[in-house]
């Protein structure tokens, strides 16, 4: 199990410079599912708003932001975007506390997954973003350790 992983609901976060992919697990915290993909708002934070909103909805527990990883293990900018997004969304949602969980090919596998189902253009790109947040809600919810 996942480090202070509390019993109940969590919200999986991927975060783009485009759009927000957000999905959500199950109250067993086995199963993690699409929710929604939230347009990115870097001047107003209304996407953070929503998330805040998606918190409140659904009584989540804790949320996971995925954390950007090179194969070889390393972080660079698209880590530090996701690190100061996940710090943004803690002080807005406190004290529901927000994890980061390793997203190193969640994106790669979102996208397998939507080719595989003859899925492609604009409608895809929507819900590869609500895919990866499944891949790394799943993760986390899997027993994947914070890379932080």
């Amino acid at each position: 199990m996942a480090r202070d992983r509390r019993p109940g609901v969590w919200l999986g976060v991927d975060v783009g410079t485009v759009r927000v992919g957000v999905a959500r697990g199950d109250a067993t915290g086995l199963l993690a599912f699409p929710l929604v993909t939230l347009k990115r708002d870097r001047k107003r934070g209304s996407d953070l708003d929503q998330l805040m909103e998606l918190v409140a909805e659904y009584d989540a527990v804790g949320v996971v932001v995925g954390m950007p990883t090179t194969l070889a293990g390393r972080q660079g900018a698209s880590a530090d975007m996701a690190r100061r997004y996940g710090n943004e969304l803690a002080l807005r949602i406190a004290p529901v506390p927000v994890r980061f969980v390793d997203e190193r090919l969640s994106t790669v596998t979102a996208m397998r997954i939507l080719r595989d189902q003859g899925m492609r253009g604009p409608a895809g790109r929507a819900v590869v973003d609500q895919l990866a947040a499944v891949q790394i809600l799943q993760l986390f919810l899997d027993g994947e350790p914070d890379p932080s």
